[in-house]
């Protein structure tokens, strides 16, 4: 299946709607049918400020994080249009890429049983 990788770039401490941006964002996600995503916590990184942001051990508000989702075009424009009507400014990233699954389901490789 033809789509994109949407990479999002946030912080900790960040917040929408009284909640972590990151975690709004998976949720948002998540009731918009996004076929994946992903929430990642990196130790330090930078942005167009050059200011470094990292996480320290008595303080994780400044942790740099990143939401990962692969999406089909109807999505994205899904995606884009609700984050809009929030107003958010966020960094992000758009790749076009390929996705699938490999293999087979649980189910269907046990015969139908779930053990």
């Amino acid at each position: 299946m033809k789509g994109y990788q949407l990479t999002f770039f946030t912080q900790q401490d960040r917040l929408v709607h009284h909640k972590p941006i990151a975690e709004w964002l998976m949720e948002e996600a998540l009731r918009l049918g996004v076929h994946g995503a992903t929430l990642l916590a990196a130790k330090e990184g930078f942005g167009h400020h050059h200011k470094m942001h990292a996480a320290r051990f008595f303080e994780l508000a400044d942790q740099p994080l990143e939401v990962v989702m692969v999406v089909t075009e109807e999505e994205m424009e899904r995606i884009f249009t609700r984050f809009a009507e929030e107003h958010l400014k966020l960094v992000y990233v758009k790749a076009p890429i390929e996705f699938g699954v490999l293999g087979e389901d649980d189910a269907a490789a046990s015969g139908g049983r779930h053990d």
